[in-house]
C-alpha cells in the first residue's frame, strides 16, 4: 500500500496523526482508483468477497448497506489503516498510469485537539516542515471554503457540533487531496445541520475536484450528493447505480426519490430483480 495513515492516543486525549507518503505532489489532481478481486477476511470471516470496481478521477462514490456489510472495511482498506487479504488496489493519476494517492479521511467524530486553535488544528492536515506564512495562507483560505473564516483563532470547545465537523473537513481539505474519504461524517448532526454540511460538502467537492468515497447509512444523502451509489451486501456489490442528474440537487424532488426507493428495496431485499 502506498497510504499510511495511523491514529495515536494519549491518555483521555485522542492525537491523530496522519502520515502520506507522497511520490506526487498534493495538489496534482484527483486520482481514480480501481480494485480488482479485493478480498478482506478477519479470521474465518470473509467481509469483502471479491470487489471489482473502477471509480474515475473527480467522480463521487457512496457506498451503502447493512451494517456489517464491508462498508467501513472497504474504506479502511482504501486508506490504508487495513491490508487487503487478497486482490488488488491501484490509484492513478489522469495518464492512467499508477500513482501515489494525496488520500485523506473524515470521520464521524470531528478529532480535534482541543488544546489547539482552530487555525492549528487545520494546519495538522499540512504536516511538517511547511512555512509558517504558507501555512497560515492555505488555512486561511480553506476556513474560507467551510465558511468559517472567522474562526481561525478560536477553541473547538467553543464551536457547535457542525462547526467542528466543518474544521474536520477543512483540515482534511487543507493538503488539497486527490482523494476523500467520508466515514459517516454527517451522521452525528442534526438534521437541519445535516443537510447544510451536504450543501457545503457538494459544493467543495464541485470547486476542488477531488475523487470522494462516501460511507453513508442514509440512503437519501447517498443520492442527494453521489454521481454513483454502491450498494454492498456482504461483502459483495449488489447494485452499482448511476445518479443521472445534475449538481447541485435539490431535495424532494421525485426522480431522486424513486431511486432511493429502488436503492432501499435492494439493501432491504424486496427487489426481486436483484
Amino acid at each position: 500500500m502506498t497510504i499510511i495513515a495511523h491514529e495515536r492516543f494519549q491518555g483521555a486525549a485522542d492525537e491523530i496523526e496522519y502520515e502520506t507518503d507522497r511520490a506526487t505532489p498534493a495538489g496534482t489532481g484527483a486520482a481514480a482508483i480501481t480494485l480488482k478481486g479485493l478480498e478482506k477476511s478477519f479470521g474465518s470471516n470473509r467481509v469483502l468477497r471479491g470487489i471489482n470496481l473502477h471509480i474515475p478521477a473527480g467522480q463521487f462514490v457512496a457506498v451503502i448497506g447493512k451494517s456489517g456489510c464491508g462498508k467501513s472495511t472497504l474504506l479502511r482498506i482504501l486508506m490504508g489503516l487495513d491490508e487487503p487479504t487478497s486482490g488488488e488496489l491501484h490509484f492513478e493519476n489522469p495518464d492512467g498510469a499508477d500513482s501515489e494517492a494525496n488520500a485523506r479521511i473524515v470521520f464521524q467524530e470531528p478529532r480535534l485537539l482541543p488544546w489547539l486553535s482552530v487555525a492549528e488544528n487545520v494546519a495538522v492536515g499540512l504536516g511538517d516542515g511547511i512555512d509558517k506564512r504558507v501555512a497560515a495562507a492555505e488555512v486561511e483560505a480553506v476556513l474560507g471554503e467551510v465558511q468559517l473564516a472567522e474562526k481561525v483563532k478560536e477553541w473547538p470547545a467553543r464551536l457547535s457540533g457542525g462547526q467542528r465537523q466543518r474544521i474536520a473537513l477543512a483540515r482534511a481539505l487543507v493538503s488539497k487531496p486527490g482523494v476523500l474519504a467520508l466515514d459517516e461524517p454527517l451522521g452525528a448532526l442534526d438534521a437541519l445541520t445535516r443537510i447544510t454540511m451536504q450543501e457545503l460538502l457538494n459544493r467543495v467537492w464541485r470547486e476542488l475536484g477531488f475523487t470522494a468515497v462516501l460511507v453513508t447509512h442514509d440512503v437519501s444523502e447517498a443520492v442527494h450528493l453521489a454521481d454513483r451509489v454502491i450498494v454492498l451486501d456482504e461483502g459483495r456489490v449488489a447494485l452499482d447505480l448511476a445518479i443521472p442528474y445534475p449538481h447541485p440537487r435539490r431535495h424532494g424532488n421525485p426522480e431522486l426519490a424513486e431511486l432511493e426507493g429502488r436503492l432501499l428495496a435492494v439493501i432491504l431485499g424486496t427487489d426481486t430483480a436483484h
